[in-house]
């Protein structure tokens, strides 16, 4: 059919036709702003999930309903290594911009512009990492606020100022942060911290977070009230109802329409994860020869998706990793064999192992592989929900492993 008319959008962070399966949470967080734009105690929220499941997604769509009610927005995406406070600085400043043309006493957006300045300055030149201030030069940064180096003190001034700038509109103002897992424990600590105090003050702030499955436990560990700071959200793959309405409804707008056989073999490839819904309906797509689909066209396509994907989606995360930290995840396929069937089936997600396991596995001791598995950890392609076991962040990363350890014993 048509490739001008294909509907289906496989990109990263990129919204699909149909945000399927995510009404609960867009519903419960107009209810959140709603309530917090008339000063009554509501949590900030973080999203959880694997790779592939649509967090980004659906933090973009949580920060449109936030713009959709003349909110005050900024977006980051942590980095390992880095810094948050310059980010956070230009995030703030983003939203000082969006409620500040609206105020009605320029000089008290100025002055608020002027803590966000102070604040992007204290910026360590060691943290900067070629990240330069491009916020307001028109305005004196402001002495004594949000300038002490304190992280956790200077976010509870910073966002306290702004927030009042918001409240004066009757509205409020949001930071997003995608990534989150990423920032240093000492900087979570000062994130969580500053929450939790603009949440005892009613400041109208909130902070949305979005992070790989770990990062709810490194929340808790940097602050030990996390687990009651925030409400929490795990994204998962789509139930099947779901996953057939982001394939169905895109399709009918174009006229198109899918037989159930195809639907069921669409379900059977993909397992529900919203990325792999999008690139198997994007090659389905391309290859049938008309409406409605079928199932042929499904067999004829799957090859070139499982390509695409093991190209772009794993092979890219693959080559990122050293020649040690490929045996520890080759190692982690085959123990997860164990658990998803010999045959490493789709439908059967790969589960976390001991790193003990690991360590016998290759015959070595557990500390000695201390640099591979942390490697892994930094460059997130691997998480640790508790002490002591690791897992791929990415769905069907060890079904990827033992495919490409299939085809070289051949």
């Amino acid at each position: 059919m048509d490739p001008i008319r294909n509907p289906y959008a496989p990109g990263a962070g990129q919204r699909p036709p149909v945000l399927a399966g995510r009404d609960r949470e867009l519903a419960q967080f107009d209810v959140t702003l709603e309530r917090v734009a008339a000063g009554r105690p509501e949590r900030s929220m973080v999203v959880s999930g694997l790779r592939g499941v649509g967090k980004t997604v659906l933090l973009n769509a949580l920060r449109g309903q936030a713009l959709g009610r003349a909110w005050g927005t900024g977006k980051i995406e942590a980095r390992p290594d880095q810094s948050v406070r310059l980010p956070i600085a230009q995030a703030v400043h983003a939203a000082v911009r969006e409620v500040g043309h609206r105020h009605r006493n320029p000089d008290r957006v100025d002055e608020v512009a002027g803590v966000v300045k102070a604040f992007a300055l204290r910026t360590e030149l060691k943290d900067r990492k070629g990240i330069r201030w491009n916020g307001a030069t028109d305005v004196a940064a402001a002495k004594g606020r949000a300038d002490s180096g304190d992280l956790e003190l200077d976010l509870v001034e910073l966002f306290s100022d702004v927030g009042e700038l918001a409240r004066d509109l009757g509205v409020g103002v949001g930071l997003f942060v995608d990534e989150m897992q990423d920032i240093a424990s000492s900087e979570l600590a000062a994130l969580c911290g500053a929450v939790h105090e603009l949440s005892q003050q009613g400041a109208p702030v909130v902070v949305v977070g979005a992070g790989l499955p770990h990062l709810p436990v490194a929340l808790a560990a940097s602050r030990s009230y996390a687990e009651r700071l925030f409400r929490y959200v795990v994204v998962d793959r789509l139930p099947r109802e779901m996953a057939e309405r982001a394939l169905l409804r895109p399709a009918a707008e174009e006229g198109v329409g899918y037989d159930q056989e195809a639907l069921d073999e669409l379900y059977a490839l993909t397992d529900g994860y919203p990325y792999f819904v999008q690139a198997y309906g994007k090659v389905t797509w391309d290859l049938a020869v008309g409406s409605p689909i079928r199932l042929t066209d499904v067999h004829e396509a799957a090859p070139e998706a499982e390509a695409e994907l093991g190209t772009g989606f794993f092979g890219a995360r693959y080559d990122r990793a050293t020649p040690a930290e490929r045996d520890y995840m080759r190692t982690m396929a085959e123990l997860g064999a164990d658990h998803t069937g010999a045959d490493g089936a789709a439908g059967s997600p790969d589960v976390p192992v001991t790193t003990a396991a690991v360590a016998k596995a290759l015959g070595r001791k557990p500390q000695s592989l201390s640099p591979a598995r942390d490697g892994l950890l930094k460059k997130g392609l691997v998480y640790s929900s508790e002490r002591g076991t690791v897992a791929f962040t990415v769905p069907h990363f060890g079904t990827f492993l033992r495919s490409q350890r299939a085809v070289a014993d051949r």
